[in-house]
């Protein structure tokens, strides 16, 4: 770490219900820059502030302020984590530490990262141009489904928080009507993020494995026990390996594009549309293949206008953590 307090450091975080990131940010010229950066297991934590020590007896530099991006609703300074059974509160963070500390959305910490991203961090599914100015909505499916929105207001975008990832499902053919009715079956309330998320691809996978139509073969079950499920899942159906796999991913990424195409008239994205999260960058193949854009315009008299939003991925992983390092140093 030589050098390294020569410059205001300020602690970055990015909470979310598989990992959790740390990072050390100091003031750069268009954004903060990263010193250091360490990746932590959220499920193998009591709770956050347990990371927090392992993090600072690694790395023990002299701060005064931390921002932390959290997956769940932040109210008055305190969140019950959506996907651990952690309860954080700002209070008890700077009780414990000493710093002023700041507890904001991941989704919100994500948006106010987008414009601080080069071109080289983005994936664009169309060829339509970035406007300034106008609303960006963003959805990130990984171990949930967040959605927030930037609004242009006094020459800046503003974050607004959301639990959009939480609104009702709505199929759009008889698959997806079907899917609905298993789902229904099984958690009451149907929410988009119970289908379009690394859990929601588990879900879909198994509704398709119910109906009889479709075999699963043994190098496919011994790859979801070696390995993350879902990945295996997905990376089998880009490969092409296998049918159950294609069509699972083929449902997601038709949902997804409905959701995102919805949230972009709801906000009226002309300012673009973005997809974050764990999933989006590493199953580009089936986003780029025209069906996520056809559910994204396939909204009958808006299909023009929403032919003309740009659609981007992020391949930055550490927006969200960027995006609250930027809350602090500005």
């Amino acid at each position: 770490m030589t050098g390294i307090n020569k410059d205001r450091l300020i602690l970055a975080g990015d909470i979310g219900g598989t990992k959790t990131n740390f990072a050390l940010y100091s003031h750069g010229k268009t954004r903060p820059v990263t010193r250091i950066v360490e990746s932590y297991s959220s499920r193998d934590a009591l709770d956050l502030e347990s990371i927090l020590e392992q993090f600072f007896e690694k790395h023990p530099a002299s701060i005064t302020e931390a921002c932390f991006a959290i997956a769940g609703p932040v109210i008055d300074g305190r969140c019950k984590t959506t996907n651990l059974p952690w309860d954080v509160s700002e209070r008890r963070i700077a009780r414990r530490f000493g710093w002023d500390v700041k507890l904001i959305n991941d989704l919100a910490a994500t948006a106010m990262g987008i414009p601080l991203l080069y071109s080289r961090e983005l994936y664009a599914l169309n060829k339509m141009r970035l406007r300034k100015g106008g609303n960006i909505a963003l959805a990130a499916p990984g171990t949930g489904l967040g959605t927030s929105v930037l609004v242009w207001h006094d020459g800046r975008y503003i974050p607004i928080s959301s639990e959009g990832g939480h609104v009702d499902f709505a199929p759009t053919d008889e698959d997806q009507v079907l899917l609905w009715r298993y789902m229904h079956q099984h958690y009451g309330h149907v929410s988009i993020e119970r289908i379009v998320s690394g859990p929601g691809l588990l879900n879909s996978f198994s509704f398709l494995r119910e109906t009889g139509r479709y075999q699963v073969p043994r190098w496919l079950l011994l790859d979801m026990e070696r390995m993350d499920s879902a990945r295996a899942i997905t990376e089998a159906a880009i490969q092409k390996k296998d049918p159950l796999c294609v069509k699972v991913l083929s449902m997601f990424t038709s949902i997804l594009g409905s959701i995102a195409g919805n949230l972009a008239l709801t906000v009226l994205a002309t300012g673009g549309v973005y997809l974050g999260g764990g999933i989006p960058a590493k199953i580009l193949p089936a986003l780029a293949d025209g069906l996520f854009m056809n559910s994204f315009a396939d909204k009958g008299r808006f299909k023009g206008l929403l032919e003309k939003m740009p659609v981007r991925v992020i391949l930055n992983d550490h927006t969200a953590i960027l995006g609250a390092a930027h809350r602090v140093l500005g």
